[in-house]
């Protein structure tokens, strides 16, 4: 049997989100033009906003906005690793750092699962020791081609929860203890799945959740 430490990623190991700044970070370094579209992003979050479309759907859009529509693994590689470098340096909690310095000294299998692109969530993810990633995956084409089209679900919400079972049980591993870490009431379904569930500087509507369900509650900053 297998114990886990699971986290989220964004806002829980992370100080702040990771999605939008990886995207402005390969525009910057690629192609600098791309920013002159930084308003159409803003028109697409405004439109998540306002329920006319769903996180999947704005992910893809801004990807194909900032990122282009097709990009080839190796064009895309230096961009994710000098991200990856960046975060690891400047965008981590420290006690994220603690808690999975701690878990690995239990024993403990650190499994990351994030609705963020597992194309660069991975690499942030080494650089701090997890010794697996789940994440929203891309559509890699015929072409060899990363596409602007997520691969299967968005892994947020009930859909992480799917995404973290079947990885389970395609990973050979037996289920034992599992500790859930995150920020957000969206990853309810992993907090009442796991066998014990920690808010991370929760947003008021998890501290109540957190409250009411006897949940732990801890401050990594």
């Amino acid at each position: 049997m297998t114990d886990f430490a699971i986290y989220d990623m964004d806002r829980t190991v992370t100080r702040h989100a990771t999605y939008t700044p990886f995207l402005i970070h390969c525009a910057l370094h690629r192609a600098p033009w791309r920013l002159v579209l930084i308003p159409l992003v803003i028109a697409s979050m405004l439109a998540y906003v306002l329920k006319l479309i769903d996180r999947g759907r704005l992910k893809e859009i801004n990807h194909r906005l900032l990122l282009g529509s097709k990009r080839h693994p190796n064009e895309l590689k230096p961009l994710v690793d000098s991200f990856a470098e960046k975060t690891a340096a400047s965008n981590v909690r420290p006690g994220a750092r603690a808690a999975i310095a701690r878990d690995k000294a239990e024993g403990r299998r650190v499994v990351m699962a994030t609705a963020s692109y597992r194309l660069y969530a991975q690499a942030i993810g080494d650089r701090l020791g997890f010794d697996d990633v789940i994440g929203t995956g891309s559509i890699i084409g015929l072409d060899e081609r990363v596409h602007a089209k997520i691969d299967g679900e968005n892994c947020y919400g009930p859909a992480k929860l799917r995404m973290v079972t079947d990885w389970l049980s395609k990973s050979g591993f037996e289920r034992g203890h599992v500790r859930f870490y995150s920020d957000h009431a969206s990853d309810a379904p992993v907090f009442e799945w796991s066998d014990e569930a920690v808010a991370v500087n929760p947003h008021d509507r998890l501290a109540k959740l957190a409250k009411t369900r006897g949940w732990a509650i801890e401050d990594w900053n």
